[in-house]
């Protein structure tokens, strides 16, 4: 497996988010099945599992410390909290640091290598949290930080105060928004970039159909993009993304992988994998290298083909009023 700088953490070139072990994508491994499937991702070279205290109400992070403690001086392991009603720079701080020890309970460590605010606070200043991250780092509970979603200004006024080891943005061939302004910002300042939904939650490998259905608390129920009209409209990218895995020997989902691999050395993506077959072929995407040429091709035709649907936050919190 190949490797890659975020901050001044050396992980697997892609990575493995450990979500949907306990929720967000319907019936999949759990419990014992995870953890062995978590354990074949690092004999295939992955060094890099995130997680966070909000998946499962905090059993997934029990899952990923229970998978990974045979391993734990070899692997990255990325957590994130979210804010409460913290108001004061005092209030936050303490609110992250009980936040920081229960997740570090629940992964029976007594560090992690990479520790992120999930959504930046409306409440508190990024700079109050950055000096927190600061304290965490001095004392060794924490190796690096970052945000999740953040815009290219907030980055900018936490990376000052404290200095920013990756940032955690959905990115995928679909949903480029960050291209414009926040993966330069992490250019510019040494930022890692760690794509979540870097196949756009499973539809870049080309095995969802109009026909399929959604139940349960599957995120896929609110998330546009698999709306049937818009599942039919985006067959054009389908079309490229078989083609060009045609003629590298590959499959769709790792030509969409490999493309933002040969877009920036900074740039993790840690897509989703619940079985065995999915984790395989994702973790061997690192070894699909695009040409400068096959690469501008994508990008030449990607500029004519017009996305359909997307995923927001405020989608993904409507899943919580269906029955």
């Amino acid at each position: 497996m190949k490797t890659r700088i975020i901050g001044s953490l050396e992980v697997s070139a892609v990575g493995l988010g450990a979500m949907g072990f306990s929720h967000g994508y319907g019936p999949g491994a759990t419990g014992d099945d995870a953890v062995d499937l978590m354990h074949t991702a690092y004999d295939l070279g992955c060094t890099f599992f995130d997680t966070a205290e909000a998946y499962g109400a905090g059993a997934n992070e029990e899952l990923v410390g229970r998978a990974l403690a045979p391993v734990r001086d070899r692997v990255v392991i990325a957590t994130k909290f979210h804010h409460g009603d913290a108001r004061t720079p005092a209030e936050a701080a303490k609110e992250i640091r009980g936040k920081l020890d229960a997740s570090l309970s629940r992964l029976g460590t007594d560090h992690v290598e990479l520790y992120y605010q999930h959504r930046v606070s409306d409440s508190v200043p990024v700079e109050d949290v950055a000096g927190v991250m600061n304290e965490l780092i001095s004392e060794g509970k924490i190796l690096g930080w970052g945000q999740s979603q953040a815009t290219a200004e907030q980055i900018r006024r936490a990376h000052e105060v404290t200095p920013l080891a990756a940032v955690q943005s959905e990115y995928s061939i679909m949903e480029r928004m960050f291209e414009a302004d926040v993966i330069p910002t992490c250019a510019e300042l040494g930022i890692g970039f760690v794509p979540f939904s870097p196949l756009a939650s499973g539809f870049l490998a080309g095995t969802v159909t109009a026909e399929d259905s959604y139940t349960g608390d599957d995120v896929r129920r609110v998330i546009t993009r698999f709306d049937s009209d818009n599942i039919r409209a985006n067959q054009p990218l389908l079309d490229l993304l078989t083609a060009v895995a045609r003629e590298k020997g590959a499959t769709a989902a790792q030509i969409s992988l490999a493309w933002m691999l040969h877009k920036n050395d900074f740039i993790v993506p840690i897509p989703g994998s619940r079985t065995l077959d999915r984790i395989q072929e994702n973790l061997a995407a690192a070894d699909v290298e695009l040409t400068d040429d096959e690469f501008d091709r994508i990008e030449s035709e990607l500029s004519t083909i017009e996305i359909h649907g997307n995923r927001t936050d405020e989608d993904i919190a409507t899943l919580k009023t269906l029955n």
